[in-house]
């Protein structure tokens, strides 16, 4: 008879798990519905845009040192060789990223609060690296680098 009790209880949890399983799928999905574009499509024949923003990392290390690191998010764009977009690179974090386009004359600067947009489009593939002057490497709280992937 305890072995039959001891198995409903089981069973019980069982049931219970399932239910609150199912319920927290219903509530998420009714609540999240997906990924948030960073692009749009092509509308009546314009450029298509592509949002980024300037991020942040902060830690602490195991000693109590602070490091941090800025980024450009998302960190990785596709656009098709010849498509003419227009890249949208809104500050956040940082007062100011000047930046240039490896392989191309494309420089600018993103400020803090402000929107920077660069009409772009690529004649050749190949991955194309956006890179803040200020923060290219480890030691200056980088590297902030972006990649441009042109198929």
């Amino acid at each position: 008879m305890d072995a039959w009790i001891l198995s409903a209880r089981k069973m019980g949890l069982i049931i219970g798990a399932i239910i609150i399983a199912f319920a927290a799928y219903y509530i998420g999905s009714f609540f999240w519905k997906g990924a948030v574009a960073t692009s749009t499509a092509p509308v009546n024949g314009e450029p298509r845009l592509i949002q980024l923003v300037t991020g942040e990392f902060k830690a602490e290390t195991a000693d109590g040192k602070e490091i941090e690191a800025y980024r450009w998010d998302p960190g990785t764009i596709f656009v098709d060789k010849d498509e003419p977009v227009k890249l949208s690179i809104y500050g956040v974090n940082g007062k100011e990223h000047p930046f240039y386009i490896e392989g191309t004359d494309i420089k600018g600067v993103v400020e803090q609060g402000k929107e920077t947009v660069l009409d772009l489009q690529f004649k050749e593939e190949g991955i194309y690296r956006m890179i803040c002057t200020t923060h290219s490497e480890i030691a200056s709280d980088g590297p902030m680098i972006a990649y441009i992937v042109v198929d």
